[in-house]
């Protein structure tokens, strides 16, 4: 990988050779993926993007940690689409509002992008068999791509994760364990199998290349702004590896000169499991807290991603916010009901955080902010009957529907 000088730990900054299966640090750090962006400038900047066809995530390979052969594996991922929801705005008083729908992955999420870069570094390191632990979203979009690049793969995740996600890891041919307990137990159970068994570990606390592939969602951003950087990018947070994708992504692009600045990141967490919002609050180390929460991808107590994450709010000058599941549930409802967007209850976090920061008079007026969408509805339809109720019934009788409406 000629663009790549290293992976460096974020805790020690002891350097390795950016192999195919790195691991975390001897420290237990996990890695960050150095590149050599005075290289990177010399073959890539906007000329290069304008007149490349490929629509996915793969488009910025340059910034992208895999040999120069290697052929992308897994499904169609990414150029997810950028909304311009002006109704929104003016309700938050903001000058623009844009909501990143990454729902429209090939499995329904963000976590795609990681599990497509997972999938061709197994097979770049010749693995063929991948693993992971998920609160859902992560182990189905590992499974499905996983399936189109023909590897096998073990996935665990709690039994709490939601039937729809089930059905997708099911139907994906995925060797599946719901485990009875936490999120950190079920990490500790996947973290020993791979051990014993020495599959490819698709882990976002022990694989640093999980970060690269999600960083694209900024990439897009940028280029889908042409290269106008908001002023916010609001992003859920639970296990920390999404966040630090966007700093990395907004880091890329300011470092090879295709935007000039780097984008405030608004931090959002669930009320109820907010362990690295409270320690950037609080200025002080992150500690485990309960998973109480019923938007179950960001029910993460125990962090697998906490320094880059922490690491990303700080440096971006970002802002924490944490909100109920009640707020999750309005902005569920809101999002599509004046956006068009369905989102998954973790997955509009970040549009609640936005309303709650609206009405405590914290977002500026001539602010233009990105919220990103990172899961689609579909995903956990129970939570979504549970906010919204079931529908009108009626017999086919005008009458009656006439009246149930109040026509």
């Amino acid at each position: 990988m000629k663009n790549v000088i290293c992976c460096r730990c974020v805790k020690c900054g002891k350097e390795y050779a950016a192999k195919p299966d790195v691991a975390t640090c001897d420290c237990g750090g996990i890695l960050d993926v150095i590149y050599d962006y005075d290289s990177i400038k010399t073959v890539f900047d906007k000329n290069t993007l304008k007149h490349r066809d490929e629509p996915t995530m793969w488009r910025y390979r340059e910034l992208l940690p895999i040999e120069e052969d290697t052929a992308p594996a897994g499904l169609r991922v990414g150029m997810s689409p950028l909304y311009e929801a002006p109704k929104i705005a003016d309700d938050l008083g903001i000058r623009r509002l844009y909501i990143k729908d990454d729902g429209v992955n090939p499995t329904a999420s963000l976590k795609d992008r990681a599990s497509a870069m997972a999938v061709t570094k197994a097979i770049e390191a010749g693995y063929d068999t991948i693993a992971c632990s998920s609160t859902g979203n992560a182990a189905s979009s590992l499974a499905g791509n996983a399936a189109k690049a023909g590897l096998k793969t073990y996935i665990f995740v709690p039994a709490r994760a939601p039937k729809g996600k089930i059905a997708q890891l099911m139907m994906f041919g995925a060797n599946l364990t719901a485990v009875d307990g936490s999120y950190e137990e079920t990490f500790e159970l996947s973290k020993a199998a791979i051990d014993k068994y020495g599959w490819y570990n698709r882990n976002a606390a022990i694989n640093p290349y999980l970060s690269e592939g999600k960083k694209t969602v900024a990439h897009e951003i940028c280029e889908q702004l042409g290269f106008h950087a908001p002023d916010f990018i609001a992003v859920s947070v639970g296990d920390g590896c999404t966040v630090a994708g966007v700093y990395k992504g907004l880091y890329d692009m300011y470092m090879v000169g295709l935007i000039d600045k780097i984008p405030r990141i608004i931090s959002v967490q669930a009320q109820g499991c907010c362990p690295i919002n409270t320690a950037v609050m609080n200025d002080a180390p992150w500690q485990p807290q309960e998973e109480n929460t019923y938007a179950d991808s960001i029910a993460v107590g125990v962090p697998r991603n906490p320094d880059k994450a922490i690491n990303a709010i700080r440096n971006s000058g970002g802002v924490c916010v944490n909100v109920t599941d009640d707020e999750i549930r309005e902005a569920q409802k809101y999002l599509a009901r004046n956006a068009g967007v369905f989102g998954e209850p973790a997955g509009v976090t970040a549009t609640a955080g936005l309303m709650k920061l609206s009405r405590e008079g914290k977002l500026p007026h001539d602010a233009t902010v990105v919220s990103i969408v990172t899961g689609n509805g579909l995903k956990d339809i129970d939570s979504a009957i549970q906010s919204v109720g079931e529908p009108v019934h009626c017999k086919n009788d005008l009458a009656e529907f006439e009246a149930k409406f109040g026509l």
